[in-house]
This record gives C-alpha cells, sequence and structure tokens, in this order.
C-alpha cells in the first residue's frame, strides 16, 4: 500500500537527499519550482535530466544510476508511462528508500514492485504541498 497517512508522509519528509528524475531548467514549470522549494528548505536536491548541464546550480546527472551520492527519496517528474524504468533503476540501488511520484502521476504495478522490495511508496502528491502542509 502506497503512503497515505499524514504521519507516515511526515516520516518520508525527514529524509534529507532527493533526486529528483525529470527536474526542469525552466522557472514556472512545477518541474523546477518544487524541487528549487525543496533545497530552499533544506533538502540536498539531485537533479536527474540527460538534456540538462545544470539545475538549480547543480551538476545535472543522467540517470539515477550516474548518482554518486547516496539518495534517500527519488522524486518523479516524468510521465506515469515512464515510471516503470525509473522504479527498476531506483531498486538497483540499495540507498534508495521511498519512491514519491508528483501529482498526476503513478504506476501501481511498480509501486507494488516498489514496495514488495522493502522501498515506501508515494504517488499521485505534490511533495512541496505535504511540506508545506506537515512540515513548513
Amino acid at each position: 500500500m502506497p503512503l497515505e497517512e499524514d504521519d507516515e508522509i511526515e516520516a518520508v519528509l525527514e529524509y534529507e537527499t532527493v533526486a529528483v528524475v525529470g527536474c526542469s531548467t525552466t522557472p514556472g514549470k512545477a518541474a523546477h519550482d518544487v524541487p528549487a522549494y525543496l533545497a530552499e528548505h533544506g533538502y540536498e536536491v539531485i537533479p536527474v535530466n540527460p538534456y540538462a548541464d545544470e539545475v538549480l546550480d547543480r551538476e545535472a546527472v543522467d540517470s539515477l544510476l550516474a548518482v554518486d551520492e547516496e539518495i534517500d527519496v527519488v522524486c518523479v517528474f516524468r510521465p506515469s508511462e515512464e515510471v516503470d524504468g525509473i522504479v527498476d533503476a531506483a531498486l538497483e540501488r540499495d540507498d534508495v528508500s521511498v519512491i514519491w511520484t508528483q501529482l498526476g502521476i503513478r504506476d501501481d504495478d511498480a509501486a507494488a514492485r516498489a514496495e514488495a522490495d522493502g522501498r515506501s511508496v508515494v504517488q499521485d502528491r505534490c511533495m512541496k504541498v505535504e511540506h508545506r502542509r506537515l512540515a513548513a
């Protein structure tokens, strides 16, 4: 079951390092503004975007597997049909504790696979909205 209770979401928001798959270079897009908000609130944001050199004053990486640092949360800003492959990449890493898909993004089969592998999943919720509501 994806995490839905406030106390479960609060626990996820206590993690510090968030890899943002689909992080955008365009201010005004949610995939830019949400990670910017997270960075402003103390999260270490790792932009994952194969088409950008830099996002939010940080070098962008091409894929989750290219991230050298430990990742706590994978935050997904890609279409639902891409979630399956992103989850596969996250499951290849031992450090990812949570997979979070943003508003309007979900893949129940991929979520079930992640949960079966011991990872927590939050689907179809905005990390910025939940942080403002529960932690800010």
